[in-house]
């Protein structure tokens, strides 16, 4: 991802959220007035089921989790949101609110902006419509892939697959997850998470100890996972190359 590719980035902010890098420094500059730097700690709940969108976020190391959920309270994550995109996309499809919730799941900084503020500069069109219509293109292709995923492959091959998004969107190897975390992120019970995280460590992909998993052998992890993994990622990749 480019990093603070805007002279006007540099000077005012810090920016690694590719959306906002990529824009033109006269469309950048635009907004500045209308972003506000924001702490996310971990277990933030941005969005809970419909209730109105006041805000988007886009993300700079931090990571959001889409989460569906059921009427009795069963969950699974559906897609995440990091430095590549912008949480609340929703409300550019002209809803005032979704059906999932979206909690932090790597703890770190945002640009936020509220709903009227970024509907108006959509409607301009130009740079920031046409990155945020194809963040929205890679990020169905995500939800779908997960979907997949989530139905075919085991709780050792999502857990891998899920470690690898979240390593994309971290600056560190270490990462700080619960067992209680991942199981609502996998749609798994706890036990089986726990054997999964611990089949990971004796591959040599991760260091696993309670509420905490480094990522020890990138490659390795890579080689294990399943093709969803790859599927989303060169579309990613695709999307920031254009």
């Amino acid at each position: 991802m480019p990093q603070n590719s805007n002279p006007s980035t540099q000077s005012c902010l810090s920016i690694k959220n590719y959306i906002l890098n990529a824009l033109p420094e006269e469309d950048f500059n635009r907004l500045l007035s209308d972003l506000t730097p924001v702490n996310l700690p971990h277990g933030q709940i941005l969005y809970r089921p419909d209730e109105p969108i006041e805000y988007v976020y886009f993300p700079n190391n931090s990571m959001v989790s889409v989460v569906a959920m059921t009427a009795d309270g069963q969950c699974v994550e559906s897609g995440v949101i990091g430095r590549e995109g912008m949480a609340g996309i929703n409300v550019l499809m002209g809803v005032d609110s979704m059906p999932n919730e979206n909690i932090i799941v790597l703890a770190d900084g945002a640009l936020r902006m509220s709903t009227a503020a970024i509907r108006r500069e959509f409607k301009r069109g130009g740079a920031l419509q046409d990155l945020l219509l194809r963040f929205m293109h890679a990020l169905m292709i995500q939800i779908g892939q997960t979907t997949l995923c989530n139905r075919l492959h085991s709780t050792d091959v999502r857990l891998s697959r899920w470690l690898l998004l979240c390593h994309d969107r971290s600056e560190t190897n270490e990462l700080k997850l619960t067992q209680e975390f991942l199981s609502i992120m996998l749609g798994s019970q706890r036990a089986s998470v726990t054997m999964s995280a611990i089949a990971l460590q004796s591959a040599g992909f991760i260091k696993y100890s309670r509420g905490n998993i480094t990522i020890t052998d990138r490659e390795g992890l890579e080689d294990f996972t399943c093709a969803c993994y790859q599927s989303v990622k060169q579309e990613y990749d695709r999307f920031q190359k254009q």
